[in-house]
């Protein structure tokens, strides 16, 4: 400890004198007309031409930039695009420089060419022009991204840039759609977004951009200023055959004090208006919180759906009103509600064949299932931020309520049964955030979350199963299996910040507690209808209760090219649980140091290159360590009989990043390694009816390598985005089935390769092909190794007629080659036209989706020592007729 506080201190004292050796030059930017110039390029050189330092002004058109004493003949230069570059000679190094920058029609060397779209870079934000982008029959804002180079926009919604997931999505600066931004791409007409900009080190946090070392990347929709003056939206009504219905109403309004984007959707053709409620940056959020628990206990069992896109598998009626509205009382202080409910209904229909390979035997399992599902999803969160120069304050008050019901037949073997299972969440939490610049430029920070939440489960089944374990081997009526997991959490801590010109130190301390307690019974009821318990060894009554101490020392140092953060977190765990009833009292204090390093180096303007490590440990929760079996689904028992798991796991990557905005030109490429060492392994015991789990103390280790690299290019010739890509994963890990450990690897590459064409005027066409190619194997038994071949091909070609009338031809070829297996082809194609009004501000669509009416679709898995083959059961040929009225 005391090398720790000696290394403090060595660090506080060369930042001190880092600061020392520092001066400041400040002024302001302003046109001729002196009005403030926002997001100004200033660059301070030298004699030669070198940047020295750099920075952007701020609202206000104000500036600082660091600089040595030894430098000589230094200038001050400033640009932005629609003005004429000003440079300016240094003569007084304590003077403050005001620069006035007269309008220009050109402030860039560009080569004009005709039909070729542009990029303009301002700082660390990158503008795509949406016109450059769109054609006729795009409708959102959602159809142009695809087509914008280094932006990927993936089949969930999911939006990256250059391989980097967006962190938000802001409507003129503001955030109104939270990280649920989905339906913000699918609804905002491309024709209201004048341009899109990739904004990175994205830093929402005023106060945080002076000194930002923020490596977040978000997009910022810039909307036109004759659609801010008015409502947007449109109402949508559609009906077809058989039996199909799908209808829409938008509405939103983009002011500078007031947005929203509201929603109610419905429909029965197969699209799950639940994606639009998807957060993407989730794992983030529930990593800040630090509470892990587990999502649920009980199961339908269900075999999933199979892989292909969700709008072909799914049998549905749902409907979602999904309402996000941001007020604005001035440009510090707003506040925001984001409400939605959910009602779904699916239907599920599959058969499954699976063997299992171990020595001497072989488990086979011949499964037939029917699940009708219904969930309903609540969700409400209402947001205050005050967001100024000097402090932040951010507070976010979140209801959740969910229920889940589903009824399903099985027949496991010839062995038929019922199920009914039930699941509902409550969960009600506030997080709050504020942090103070004081005069010195120190920050202050004090977080604070607080959550309880409920999750209760019943699962039904009858008659009962497999009487040799649960009923002395009678048959019998039922079983009666019943959870629950009410879970009280709360973390709080507070930090300060030393911050200069390049060095920032920043020192967390804080504490989190989460208290649960888990009671579950499994009742089983007999031929008389008497209900009894299976067993007391079939029964918890555990109480949790996880405390933890922590502090963390974050050190960042920052000169523009190079950057570099390093993090000494220090926690003290402790964790107490006790089941009476099983004799299980036990307790577990650990003291860990978990340091992570990330290194950044600017190697041109635009490229640069990243390294990172971190060593880690974990422990298990609640669910590592009960001991009474839990009935998880119909064939499985769940029990444990080893400590809380640990895990001590280190990780190391790196990444080049490389782009040419002017030539549209991206490409990044990334590396990562980790390995885990882990204190227990779950054991499974399977036989011909049931899987029994319990997880017993034996350590194992997991390893994973993986790398990726993808390129997106404009070609301007043949006005068409080109992208490719490559990515390996490799992971090795042991299981135990059946006494028998196996130790497993298993790698996956995949192959990516796409084109998005403008043809001509009235065409045009877009293809993507996968091609994915996986081998698993095993050291042990006499079983198969592997390898599973898939090529996935979608393309599509859009005609335009008569200025009005757009048609779409789109297919999709899926090829699966497997070991031993026949090989598996599907063709899914679908046509639809569409009559623009233009005096209606009316679209008349005629569609028709799998038009080869495919009713069945088989998916075959071949793993080191199993297989399996599914059979399921999808929606067949579809066609509509809808009308869109736009306003």
């Amino acid at each position: 400890m005391k090398k720790y506080y000696l290394i403090t201190l060595l660090c506080f004292l060369v930042g001190i004198s880092s600061a020392y050796a520092q001066k400041q030059l400040k002024g302001k930017v302003k046109d001729a007309k002196g009005t403030p110039i926002e997001s100004a390029s200033i660059n301070l050189k030298d004699a030669t031409g070198n940047i020295l330092s750099f920075t952007r002004t701020n609202e206000k058109g104000e500036y600082i930039l660091s600089f040595s004493e030894e430098n000589k003949d230094l200038t001050i230069e400033a640009t932005t695009i629609g003005y004429t570059k000003k440079v300016v000679e240094i003569t007084e190094l304590s003077k403050s420089y005001d620069l006035t920058l007269q309008e220009s029609a050109t402030n860039l060397k560009t080569v004009v060419v005709k039909n070729k779209p542009t990029l303009t870079v301002n700082g660390d934000t990158l503008n795509y022009k949406t016109s450059d982008f769109a054609d006729k029959q795009d409708r959102s804002i959602g159809d142009v991204l695809r087509k914008m180079p280094g932006i990927t926009v993936e089949e969930s919604g999911k939006v990256s840039y250059n391989g980097k997931p967006i962190s938000a999505l802001y409507i003129d600066g503001d955030n109104v759609l939270d990280d649920k931004y989905s339906i913000g791409t699918k609804s905002i007409p491309h024709g209201a977004v004048d341009k899109v900009q990739v904004i990175e080190k994205d830093q929402p946090i005023k106060m945080l951009r002076k000194n930002n070392t923020s490596e977040d990347v978000a997009l910022n929709l810039v909307i036109k200023d004759e659609a801010k003056i008015k409502v947007l939206g449109d109402v949508r009504a559609g009906a077809g055959t058989p039996n199909r219905f799908d209808a829409n109403a938008n509405a939103m309004m983009f002011k500078k004090k007031a947005k929203f984007i509201n929603n109610i959707k419905g429909n029965n053709i197969g699209i799950d208006p639940g994606l639009d409620l998807t957060s993407f940056n989730f794992e983030d959020y529930l990593k800040r919180l630090d509470n892990d628990k587990p999502s649920g206990f009980l199961s339908a069992g269900a075999a999933g759906v199979p892989t292909l896109p969700q709008k072909r598998t799914l049998f549905n009626k749902a409907g979602l009103a999904n309402l996000n509205n941001l007020y604005k009382f001035n440009e510090d202080f707003q506040i925001r509600a984001n409400v939605s409910y959910l009602y779904d209904q699916r239907d599920q229909q599959y058969s499954k064949f699976s063997e299992t390979y171990l020595s001497g035997q072989t488990i086979t399992y011949n499964e037939l299932q029917e699940n009708a599902i219904n969930p309903q999803k609540l969700q409400t969160k209402f947001n205050v931020l005050a967001n100024a120069d000097n402090y932040y304050f951010n507070d976010n008050l979140i209801v959740n309520y969910g229920t889940t019901k589903t009824n399903s037949g099985v027949v496991t073997n010839g062995i038929g049964a019922n199920q009914s299972l039930k699941q509902e969440t409550f969960d009600i939490s506030n997080e709050l955030n504020y942090r103070k610049k004081l005069k010195s430029e120190n920050t202050f920070n004090f977080y604070s979350y607080i959550s309880k939440s409920t999750q209760p489960e019943v699962l039904n089944i009858n008659p009962g199963l497999n009487e040799d374990i649960l009923n002395n081997g009678n048959p019998y009526a039922g079983l009666n299996q019943y959870v629950k997991l009410p879970t009280l959490y709360a973390n709080n801590y507070t930090s300060f910040a030393f911050v200069s010109s390049k060095f920032t130190q920043t020192y967390k301390l804080g504490f989190n507690v989460q208290q649960q307690q888990l009671n579950s019974e499994l009742y089983r009821v007999q031929n008389d209808q008497t209900t009894e318990l299976v067993s007391s060894q079939m029964t918890n009554d555990l109480d949790w209760l996880k405390t933890k101490l922590y502090t963390d020392a974050n050190y960042e140092y920052n000169s523009g090219k190079f950057k570099t953060s390093l993090s000494l977190p220090i926690s003290y765990n402790m964790i107490n649980y006790e089941d009476k009833a099983k004799g299980l009292d036990k307790n577990l204090n650990k003291f860990f140091v978990n340091p992570s390093l990330n290194v950044k180096y600017q190697t041109g303007i635009e490229n640069y290159i990243t390294a990172n490590y971190s060593f880690s440990n974990d422990l298990g929760g609640i669910d590592d360590v009960y001991r009474g079996t839990i009935l998880k689904n119909y064939r499985s028992l769940f029990a444990n009989d080893a400590p809380i798991s640990e895990r001590k796991s280190q990780s190391v990557g790196a990444g080049f990043s490389f782009r040419k905005a002017m030539q549209m030109f991206f490409f990044n490429l990334n590396a990562s390694y980790s390995t885990s060492t882990v204190n227990t392994i779950s054991s499974y015991t399977i036989s011909n009816n049931i899987q029994q789990r319990i997880v017993l103390p034996y350590a194992n280790d997991v390893s994973s390598l993986s790398f990726g690299a993808n390129a997106s290019k404009y070609l301007f010739n043949i006005r068409s985005t080109i992208n490719a890509g490559v990515g390996f994963s490799q992971s090795t890990f042991e299981q135990l089935q059946n006494n028998e450990l196996l130790p497993f690897t298993s790698q996956n590459t995949n192959y990516k390769a796409g084109i998005d064409s403008k043809i001509n005027n009235f065409l045009n066409w877009s293809y993507n092909a996968t091609y994915s190619v996986s081998t698993n194997k095993t050291s042990k038994v006499d079983a198969i190794k592997n390898n599973n071949q898939q090529l996935r091909q979608q393309s599509s070609i859009t005609a335009t007629a008569f200025k009005s009338v757009f048609m779409t031809l789109s297919a999709e070829h899926i090829f699966t080659h497997q070991s031993t297996q026949p090989d598996l082809k599907y063709l899914f194609a679908d046509f639809n036209m569409r009559y623009k009004f233009q005096k209606l501000k009316t679209d008349l669509e005629f569609g028709i989706t799998n038009l080869a009416n495919i009713k069945k679709f088989e998916a075959n898995y071949l793993s080191a020592n199993s297989f399996s083959s599914g059979t399921y059961y999808i929606p067949g040929r579809v066609a509509m007729m809808k009308a869109t009225f736009s306003f």
